[in-house]
């Protein structure tokens, strides 16, 4: 089942005339006459393009001369700042007062206006669910092709916009869009307010609206003589701590939880004891109900019925709407959604994230930034109804939401603005999601193209307004307090009991992400990282609050950081600044499995390593002669004469029995708690430029930092085999049943699959991810 058919083929080849009609610098002002010009009048306007080549011709002379004059040395520090400075983020700087408007001079819809549009990408030729939307009274469908779009596509009644109609729009956004992506209904968006848009239902082929009648129960008019002047039942903004909410619980369906809620939220099944009111008007965006299939996420999908079944859940039509104050949130989709023009600036469809994640991102950072205009999102009884036509789901195009929305949510709420105007605003969030890795820094460039392409189209920016959040919260009295008990319907097709809980399986994973959601997993990866990198995120982004990648190669592309094993602890304390709010750190190499499941009864609090593990903790005694251990030794002497008086004594006490050896750990796997985040860091400090290689300096760590007889031993049970020269993965190493496994070796995806299956014993979700 793809969410409106969002296939991900190889990108063909992009058409001629979409390359030929690229926005670029000229087209900007291709509206503008030609002019002949003399060779003065030619040089004066010219002027700042001269100066800039003559700046580059400069500029690759003194590349040469510093090359050439140079040592090696110098010329690497130079590329090395260099490069250091274009991988970093830039703001973008907009002067939003010289961006002029563009008319629509190229389509032959170029002087058709109208208030309500519809719209919807199109992969196939016209569904019947398609031919139903077109003759909804009033409303204008406009259908966005990509790539993968029959040549011949037409549906009579709707506005057809190929890959090469597109092009010819010159909007700034098509710069950044994936040709073969449903995202490219941005393009749509920009193109119905340009022609006159006021409500914009963002739908697609495949949903039919109830009764063909979208003001059923959407509230299209919020001002005027058709607004509904009514108050809006309200969630209750009393405990703090709640953050976003399943609305499908308020419309009679307990068991059933929308894509793009946290899966350590899908537990929360009891209906509310009792909500508040907020007056109609302001419900600027509006997420509608589906029934049939409903949106939900792969997890949901797989787990609730037999592969052949097709969903039919109904949600309760007599439920109210509701909605969403400060400081709560939920799931916004892009095929039930209408959006007033308040709220059209939040239309944008992220590009650099996968393609299932874009509109649930879209929708949590529009949420956050309605709240700055006082608007707020409702959701409505059942307004479509989506028929399921058991195709297969990807799972993988789900990654960044099983792995980053619980955070992006917190992220949220916390975050603040000080710019003065809306859009500046905007820009701002963008800017700093992609600084904390929720999208990339190709979307704050997106962002700036939208935001410009959305005054060039007519859109007036709407005005800030105070943000009720960092008001203090009004106290919700008795009189307040509105009663409403939800209906309980049949949960058809669930593979689950109505008693308050969820499956086994589901049940084990939210367990795991509450106990592991705020631990930082720091992976070392030995292998092919451009083979591998993904899938350990997938893999273990599912249980932990991020996996941060190392390698000796960085990989900007895959967010691979370099660092060089035999130092690896050097380069933890950077990640503890990054991370400072985790509970912990677990690092791991990729040569060796962690077994989530059998690390819950850990305490969060100790280290955990492998001091009971007898081939990885060792003791050697140096030979006194020029020997690596020697050399070692000698280094460990050194940093520990220059501790401070607790790491001495920590550490002689832990030595004291085996003064004239050398503690040596191999080190795959450890874990280092919050409390003693501080402490590691220190004592990086300490070592300096010393050439101590990592399975000499953790050990010592651990023994200055705390008594081994408070180490966690949850690894003391591992399965644990030397590599030998001729090491080859073998399943019968594998045990589900231990807390980790030592050696396995993973280069290519094929081997990844192979480990799936065996870690399937333990948790059989995992088998979603092949």
């Amino acid at each position: 089942m793809l969410v409106q058919d969002r296939e991900a083929p190889s990108p063909p080849k992009p058409p001629k005339s979409q390359i030929r009609a690229l926005p670029t610098h000229q087209q900007i002002r291709r509206f503008s006459e030609p002019k002949n010009l003399d060779f003065s009048t030619w040089f004066s306007e010219n002027l700042s393009r001269i100066a800039l080549f003559s700046l580059f011709i400069v500029t690759v002379v003194a590349l040469f001369f510093l090359y050439n004059t140079t040592d090696t040395a110098s010329l690497l520090c130079f590329q090395s700042q260099s490069t250091q400075s274009l991988q970093s983020l830039s703001r973008p700087q907009i002067n939003w007062n010289s961006i002029h408007l563009v008319s629509d001079k190229t389509s032959p819809y170029a002087n058709f206006l109208t208030e309500k549009w519809i719209v919807v990408s199109v992969t196939k030729y016209p569904t019947e669910e398609l031919k139903s939307l077109v003759k909804i009274r009033g409303w204008q469908v406009l259908a966005i092709g990509n790539s993968v779009t029959p040549k011949d596509w037409s549906l009579k009644g709707s506005i057809f916009l190929s890959l090469d109609a597109q092009a010819e729009l010159g909007f700034r956004v098509l710069d950044h869009l994936p040709y073969d992506s449903y995202v490219r209904k941005s393009v749509g968006y920009l193109f119905a307010i340009q022609h006159g848009a006021k409500k914009i239902y963002d739908a697609d082929d495949r949903g039919e609206v109830i009764d063909g009648d979208l003001g059923k129960h959407f509230d299209v008019e919020l001002v005027g003589e058709d607004a509904k002047q009514e108050p809006i039942l309200q969630y209750s903004h009393e405990n703090p701590n709640r953050t976003v909410v399943n609305p499908y619980i308020h419309f009679g369906q307990r068991s059933v939880w929308p894509r793009g809620l946290p899966l350590e939220n899908v537990g929360e099944i009891n209906h509310e004891e009792y909500y508040t009111e907020v007056f109609g008007g302001k419900q600027f965006i509006q997420q509608g109900i589906s029934n049939g299939l409903p949106d939900v996420d792969s997890v949901f999908y797989f787990t609730r019925k037999t592969t052949l079944e097709a969903f039919d859940i109904r949600f309760d039509e007599h439920s109210p709407k509701v909605a969403l104050p400060q400081g709560v949130m939920v799931p916004v989709n892009s095929f039930n959604t209408l959006y007033h023009s308040s709220a059209f600036w939040g239309l944008m469809l992220p590009v650099s994230v996968s393609s299932m994640a874009s509109d649930v991102l879209r929708g949590y950072w529009g949420q956050r930034l309605l709240w700055e205009l006082g608007g707020y999102v409702a959701v409505y009884p059942p307004t479509a109804h989506r028929f399921d036509r058991i195709e297969a789901y990807p799972f993988v195009e789900e990654k960044d939401l099983h792995v980053n929305v619980g955070r992006l949510i917190e992220f949220l709420l916390v975050w603040r603005s000080e710019k003065h105007s809306f859009f500046e605003t905007i820009l701002d969030l963008s800017f700093a999601m992609a600084e904390e890795g929720f999208w990339t820094e190709q979307d704050v460039k997106f962002t700036a193209a939208w935001l410009q392409d959305l005054i060039a189209v007519g859109y007036q920016q709407p005005r800030l307004m105070s943000l009720e959040l960092d008001r203090p919260r009004a106290s919700i009295g008795h009189g307040d307090r509105k009663e409403f008990v939800p209906r309980k319907l049949p949960s058809v097709h669930l593979g689950v009991e109505e008693t308050g809980t969820v499956s086994t399986e589901i049940g084990n994973l939210i367990r795991w992400r509450k106990n592991f959601g705020n631990v930082v997993l720091v992976m070392f990866c030995n292998g092919p990282v451009e083979r591998t990198a993904l899938e350990w995120r997938l893999l273990y982004g599912r249980i932990f609050k991020t996996v941060v990648i190392l390698s000796s190669q960085k990989n900007s592309d895959l967010y691979v950081e370099e660092a060089k094993l035999d130092h690896i602890y050097k380069h933890l304390p950077k990640i503890f600044d990054r991370y400072s709010s985790a509970e912990g750190f677990l690092f791991v190499e990729d040569d060796t499995i962690l077994n989530y499941w059998n690390l819950l009864q850990a305490d969060k609090s100790k280290i955990w390593t492998t001091d009971k593990v007898s081939k990885s903790w060792t003791s050697v005694k140096p030979t006194g002669k020029s020997d690596w251990f020697s050399a070692q030794a000698d280094l460990v002497k050194k940093t520990v004469s220059t501790m401070p008086a607790h790491f001495q004594v920590n550490y002689k006490e832990a030595a004291k029995n085996n003064h004239d050896t050398l503690t040596v750990c191999s080190s795959e796997v450890f874990y280092v708690p919050k409390r003693l985040v501080t402490d590691f860091t220190e004592l990086v400090d300490l070592v300096g430029d010393m050439d101590l290689h990592y399975k000499v300096a953790v050990p010592m760590f651990f023994l200055s930092m705390d008594s081994p007889q408070n180490f966690d031993p949850v690894l003391g049970s591992m399965v644990y085999k030397r590599k030998s020269a001729s090491f080859n993965t073998s399943s019968n190493l594998y045990s589900a049943k231990a807390p980790a496994v030592h050696p396995w070796s993973i280069s290519s995806e094929q081997d990844f699959i192979k480990l799936v299956q065996q870690m399937a014993e333990g948790d059989p979700l995992l088998m979603e991810l092949v």
